[in-house]
């Protein structure tokens, strides 16, 4: 408690002047690492020789990158709850001015080539406004109790997930078993959906085939997003493409995240309900379209091919 109330606080005054997107870090990091490793061995009283994640662990002590992003994370909140005529937030401000007179200190004033080569915890502020607020919907009349679609349509989805005592095998055969009997039918429609972060660049596609022919492939990259977002967002995008054909009237999902998927009916608040309402109003069509419509998520281990 003493080391994160008093020592902390002191040896990270100030880290928004260096902890930065495209900032060395090297040297103070190795400096922090250090500070934090006798810390940690001071509260145990352990052996100089300890590794340092082991003696962090049972110290209960964030490694020291992670607690810089952390409070790096609520430093960015902090400054887009500023008052829009604070001087912070006219400086981040990245929408092009209308004004006769417009503010050429603003991020917004940069060209593209000047926001790559800038730097500073302001131009990392802004490239990554938004993602730092989670999109909640609470209030949306999709998770009304009496109009949401569990209360109206629980018996028109359902899961087929994984059982963990099954072999590979028998999980690729049963796909490929599903693939075979529903792939020549001109009233289902089938859906893989996959996603993927590398280097902050998320990634999100979607196949989409009615009778043997693939009708879309969506593609859409997006930077600083979660995984269950991409996730949502590829399942959303392929759900709209669905239910806009007539002759459609049950769809197969594949996916690697069928836990993504049970969000998508899950009344409770949490963050990016605006990808769940809006799949959620597009399914309420969907069903009441036709009381016959139905829509199966399978689960498919991301290791499988």
């Amino acid at each position: 408690m003493l080391y994160r109330c008093c020592i902390l606080p002191i040896a990270l005054y100030g880290f928004q002047l260096w902890f930065y997107n495209k900032a060395p870090l090297l040297y103070h990091m190795k400096i922090l690492d250090k500070m934090q490793r006798r810390a940690a061995i001071w509260i145990l009283g352990a052996f100089k020789t300890s590794p340092l994640e082991s003696i962090e662990a049972i110290a209960g002590i964030i490694p020291i990158r992670f607690h810089l992003q952390k409070i790096t994370r609520r430093l960015q909140i902090r400054l887009f709850k500023l008052s829009t005529n604070h001087i912070l937030r006219k400086l981040i401000d990245n929408s092009p001015s209308l004004s006769n007179n417009p503010n050429l200190h603003t991020v917004g004033s940069l060209t593209n080539r000047q926001k790559n080569i800038a730097k500073g915890h302001l131009i990392d502020s802004c490239s990554k406004v938004y993602g730092i607020f989670p999109s909640f919907s609470p209030l949306n009349p999709e998770f009304f109790s009496g109009s949401c679609i569990m209360d109206n349509f629980s018996d028109h989805f359902s899961f087929n997930l994984v059982n963990k005592k099954e072999k590979d095998k028998i999980r690729t055969q049963e796909l490929d078993d599903i693939v075979l009997q529903n792939s020549s039918l001109h009233h289902t429609a089938l859906v893989i959906t996959d996603a993927s972060i590398k280097n902050d660049i998320a990634t999100s596609i979607s196949h989409v085939y009615i009778a043997n022919h693939p009708l879309t492939k969506t593609v859409h990259h997006a930077a600083f997003v979660t995984s269950t977002e991409v996730e949502l967002f590829a399942i959303r995008c392929s759900i709209n493409q669905v239910c806009t054909k007539e002759n459609v009237s049950k769809v197969i999902i594949i996916t690697d995240s069928i836990h993504v998927a049970k969000k998508i009916f899950d009344s409770k608040s949490y963050p990016f309900q605006s990808h769940t309402a809006a799949i959620l109003s597009e399914l309420q069509g969907f069903f009441n379209s036709n009381r016959d419509n139905s829509i199966e998520f399978w689960e498919c281990p991301s290791h499988l091919k």
